[in-house]
């Protein structure tokens, strides 16, 4: 051996002894500090990034220079174990061991007793629920209700329309019910009929039944056939539709009238005429359109989205332009299967009553009709009037149907509307001759 290695060999080992000889003697190991000397601690033996371990302190070395971790505060024997600790501003870091986060707070033991099960349960101290405001709702059943506006426009109900019509041709002698939008009732005349074929069958019924009025006394076989010959005419006006009314009245007066009256099938308001007094018609020609509108459709235009929230019965309330103020109701009666591509809305079909037939109306004297254009003057006060163009429904007792132009309340000139309307286009027309620099004097 060199000289030089014998004096390393004796330089390792001396330095062995020294530091075996100036170590105290062993107690219990209070932690583990980084051996880099920075303020990472542990409870349990581990090493660092760079693969070092962790140096242990045992009691005794508090004061060696290496500042130990804050003392843990004493664990109450209810709360159980510690088994980490949280940072105190509620980030996503643990310590195993007490430390401060970077603003010098302390981290915030959390014992075992305080952790979840498996189900992911958190447990919170009552004064920290107080603290933090939490509220609690019971679960119920209950109905939840959403407002879903849309527009849409009225009709008719399909279901409560008729159309007059007969089976036989012939003439209309005479109108009763002669213009559109005029109310009729159940049985009420419509108009006077002459039909040739009908006046056969009806003598033809006439004359089987006197003969078997006057066979009283005949036979059974004799009166068995007068009575099948009775019957066959009178079903031949039954397919007709004559009424059992009308026969009666055939059978009192004991003569066969030229004309037949056609009775309205229905009440209702009459939305179509086609009948002209005077007007030939062939069997199955319309004459009338009548609707019972006391309950009518309401089709709205509902968004794409809000159509799966409705189903059929569903409570509706709806407003009207023409009655500020007024609500009516309506039940959901059908929901069309399609959606428009344009517009990504589906229709509803509401049904709505309606028992009062309240239509927006306004007398037939304030109309200025010009074939072409329909307007109305409305008084502004002060002798002030403005024009305002309209458009019309039905007419009805001297009333038209405000379908669009005007709202509830406004008020309409109904007499010498004519000159006013005259006086303000003549006006227009010596405005359009004047230059606007030839002004009068004083204007």
């Amino acid at each position: 051996m060199t000289p030089r290695l014998a004096a390393l060999i004796f330089f390792t080992l001396g330095l062995a002894i020294s530091a075996a000889a100036g170590q105290p003697q062993q107690g219990k190991v209070l932690y583990y500090r980084d051996p880099m000397d920075r303020p990472y601690y542990s409870a349990e033996p581990k090493k660092d990034e760079m693969g070092m371990d962790y140096i242990a302190v045992y009691e005794g070395e508090e004061d060696s220079g290496q500042a130990p971790p804050p003392p843990a505060a004493p664990v109450p024997a209810a709360k159980g174990k510690i088994l980490f600790y949280r940072n105190p501003m509620g980030l996503p870091d643990t310590s195993p061991v007490p430390k401060k986060d970077s603003m010098g707070m302390d981290y915030i033991p959390v014992y075992e007793a305080e952790t979840g099960d498996e189900t992911g349960t958190v447990k919170i101290g009552l004064a920290k629920v107080q603290k933090l405001g939490v509220q609690s709702a019971p679960v119920e059943r209950r109905r939840l209700s959403r407002t879903i506006r849309a527009v849409g426009t009225v009709q008719a109900d399909e279901r409560r329309l008729y159309i007059v019509n007969t089976k036989f041709e012939g003439w209309i002698d005479k109108l009763y019910v002669n213009a559109t939008g005029e109310t009729v009732r159940r049985g009420q005349p419509l108009m006077e009929i002459y039909a040739p074929e009908l006046v056969v069958a009806e003598r033809e019924y006439l004359l089987a039944w006197r003969s078997l009025q006057d066979m009283a006394d005949a036979g059974p076989e004799i009166r068995k056939s007068a009575s099948q010959l009775a019957e066959a005419a009178l079903q031949r006006l039954s397919n007709w539709d004559i009424s059992a009314d009308q026969v009666k009245r055939l059978q009192r007066a004991g003569t066969v009238t030229r004309t037949l009256t056609l009775r309205a099938p229905a009440d209702g308001t009459v939305m179509e005429k086609m009948a002209v007094e005077g007007m030939h018609f062939t069997a199955g020609d319309p004459l009338y359109r009548i609707a019972d509108l006391s309950s009518v459709w309401l089709t709205a235009e509902v968004f794409e989205q809000d159509i799966g929230l409705l189903h059929r019965g569903q409570d509706v309330t709806i407003a009207v332009n023409a009655y500020p103020g007024t609500e009516f109701t309506g039940k959901v009666d059908f929901i069309y299967p399609t959606v428009l591509q344009e517009t990504r809305t589906g229709k509803v079909r509401i049904v709505v009553p309606n028992g009062d037939g309240r239509v927006l109306a306004i007398p037939d004297s304030a109309v200025i009709d010009s074939g072409t254009r329909q307007a109305v003057l409305i008084e502004r006060g002060e002798g002030t009037f403005e024009p305002r163009e309209v458009r019309l429904g039905a007419r009805a007792d001297g009333f038209y149907q405000v379908r669009q132009g005007l709202s509830g309340g406004e008020r309409v000139v109904v007499s010498a509307n004519f000159l006013i309307d005259a006086e303000s286009n003549l006006r227009a027309a010596l405005k359009a001759f004047i230059p606007p620099d030839d002004k009068k004097p004083g204007e």
